[in-house]
Order: C-alpha cells, then structure tokens, then sequence
C-alpha cells in the first residue's frame, strides 16, 4: 500500500526533525553549520512522503528510489561530520570554521556574532554523557537505519512487483 510507505517517509523526517528541533531549543545544544545540513535530507524525505500520497501507485518505485538517494546522501553528510569532529579533514562550510569567543567585553562578542551558528564543527555534541557516541554518530546510525529499511522494501518490491509496507 502506498500510503503506508508515503507516511513512514513523512514519519521518519518528522522523527529526525522534531528531534533536531527538541535538542535546539529545550536542551539548548547550538547546532554547526553541517548539523543545519544535515537537517536537508530529512526535509527532502517529507516532501517525498507528502508525493507519495498524491501520486498514482505506479510512481511509487521512483519515490522509493529517490528516498533510496536522500537517504544515502544523509548517510554521506553523517559521515563528513563525523571525519570533521575527528580531526580527519576540515570542513568545506566557511561558517564551520568560526571561533568561540571568551570575553567578557559585550562589544567584542557583538562584534563577533556570526550570522549562523557560532559552533565550530569540530566540537561535537554528546547527548549523553554516560555515551561517547556524538549527535552525528547518532544521525548516521539513524540514516543507516531507514536506508537498510528502504533497501529491503526495494529488493521485496522488485521480487514482488507489488508495494507491501
């Protein structure tokens, strides 16, 4: 049924971006310039969730394999933040690169703000401190997650050729 497979789209970026949404403004974590862009292909899951509802069933395959794309460049996004907070390779975001300010001079840290978020990349975030596992990390696993799922319901649906969920 295609509904079924449209809303677990709709479902899965609303997951990520309530979440995203939770940690920003309850738990106060300042997100980096790539935690924005990972943010993207969840948005881009939804849009394709909110497709497939519309859509005739016979375009179903097409929706599920580009969800198949957004979901390995999601995965691919993950992991170029986690080479970032490792110190393997700096980040291609200009904004990543921004420097925390420590003064206590009002006009220096006004002077200072950025336009985007003053976290520098390379700092990751831990949502618990019991874990060293970072929010990227987590994002990634959860991007792995919904990718193993999409490629399972594409190998079924091509054994198949009808569209279960």
């Amino acid at each position: 049924m295609k509904t079924i497979t449209a809303i677990f789209f709709i479902l899965a970026g609303a997951f990520a971006i309530g979440a995203a949404w939770f940690l920003q403004h309850v738990l106060h974590m300042v997100p980096c310039g790539l935690c924005l862009l990972e943010r993207w292909p969840y948005r881009f899951l939804i849009i394709l969730g909110v497709l497939g509802i519309f859509i005739p069933t016979r375009y179903l395959t097409l929706i599920l394999w580009v969800g198949f794309m957004v979901l390995l460049m999601s995965i691919g996004i993950s992991c170029l933040h986690i080479g970032v907070e490792q110190g393997w390779w700096v980040s291609p975001l200009p904004e990543c690169n921004a420097n925390l300010i420590a003064t206590d001079n009002l006009a220096d840290r006004l002077g200072a703000m950025p336009d985007r978020p003053g976290k520098p990349c390379d700092i990751a975030s831990y949502p618990f401190s019991w874990l060293p596992v970072s929010l990227t990390m987590l994002n990634g696993l959860y991007s792995l997650f919904l990718f193993a799922i999409l490629i399972w319901r594409l190998v079924e649906e091509r054994h198949n050729r009808r569209i279960y969920f």
